[in-house]
């Protein structure tokens, strides 16, 4: 896998997210503040924010059945472990298309381009999940009034995001209604522009759209949707149960907000582990219920620190034991790439 000007990019924004966390910030306040931290409550909320990896696997499942009908949760859990990991040591989010590449190679009968695709049915689900949460601890009558970000209401932002996962889906669900429309386009511009690319092309889209093909079944959506919201609210009481731990007496529909606020921050080029960017944004949204950012920062290096810790081992564990290699993935997924899966089923 190649650092690139993305990773480089990341870095350095986390470097700056990390100086803005921490500005201002008295030291031996946070250590006292560590000292008297409830340390079984910050294990059991590392558990429990450890919990949501599996669950996650478990969704995975429902969304590859039409690529991939019964695909064993073991080589799920595996692949999800492998990708976190991943997330967590390397720049750029490149646990995603590793993700992708360690379930491929374990289920040959899922093509690559087929299991990246689902994983943008993954994170579309996961976006409108925690936005709808984050509108859902707005209405809540805990939820500080009148609080501003950057000149606008914070409401302002969750409508915003919420109107642009509407329009996306709205697309995404044009191209698997009609994917030889998108197909015979994308020929033409390709046969003007790279027509060796014109047929492998074609077939890539085709997989990709069969990747999406989730969102045509009224039962297996409601099923993915089921399971993204139990994973938020899961990921949610662990955020509430790390508040408890340090000391931060607020409802656990902040924990909702928090969570919102940080998935939005994250989306952004940042270093492995989303260090600088999750502390950043936990202090700000933890600041919206006046939360002191002493406090904050506390509960934000304790839980990340914590939550870090476990699914990096476990998915270290499964990548040895796959026998892989960072240069075998990148390679891997170059290979997926620029070879032409055979059509899939695009129902």
């Amino acid at each position: 896998m190649k650092f690139g000007w993305r990773g480089a990019l990341g870095i350095l924004l986390s470097a700056a997210f990390l100086v803005f966390a921490f500005k201002g910030i008295h030291w031996s306040v946070v250590a006292d503040n560590v000292r008297d931290a409830d340390v079984a409550l910050l294990a059991l909320s590392a558990i429990v924010a450890t919990l949501i990896f599996p669950l996650r696997a478990i969704r995975w499942r429902p969304i590859l059945d039409s690529v991939h009908p019964g695909i064993p949760y073991g080589k799920l859990w595996s692949a999800t472990a492998i990708g976190m990991m991943i997330n967590n040591v390397v720049p750029a989010r490149a646990g995603e298309p590793a993700r992708a590449y360690a379930l491929s190679r374990s289920v040959p009968g899922v093509p690559f381009p087929a299991a990246f695709a689902s994983l943008a049915v993954d994170r579309l689900f996961d976006t409108v999940v925690v936005l709808g949460l984050m509108l859902v601890a707005m209405l809540d009558p805990a939820f500080p009034q009148g609080v501003m970000l950057g000149g606008r209401p914070v409401s302002h932002y969750a409508l915003v995001f919420l109107a642009l996962i509407v329009v996306a889906l709205g697309m995404m669900y044009a191209f698997i209604l009609f994917p030889g429309r998108f197909v015979a386009a994308y020929q033409r511009i390709a046969r003007r522009i790279a027509p060796r690319f014109e047929a492998r092309g074609g077939e890539v889209l085709l997989a990709i759209a069969n990747g999406l093909s989730v969102l045509k079944s009224p039962s297996r959506f409601a099923v993915v949707f089921a399971w993204t919201l139990l994973h938020w609210l899961t990921n949610a009481f662990a955020f509430w149960l790390a508040f408890r731990a340090v000391g931060i007496q607020a409802p656990f529909s902040a924990a909702l907000f928090l969570q919102g606020i940080i998935s939005i921050g994250v989306a952004i080029p940042q270093a492995p582990g989303f260090f600088g960017v999750f502390e950043t944004f936990g202090r700000i949204g933890l600041g919206v219920y006046g939360v002191p950012a002493d406090q904050a920062v506390t509960w934000a290096i304790g839980f990340h620190v914590l939550s870090y810790i476990p699914i990096t081992l476990i998915g270290a564990w499964y990548f040895v034991r796959a026998g892989l290699s960072m240069g075998q993935i990148g390679a891997g997924q170059r290979a997926a790439s620029d070879a032409a899966p055979p059509s899939p089923r695009t129902a």
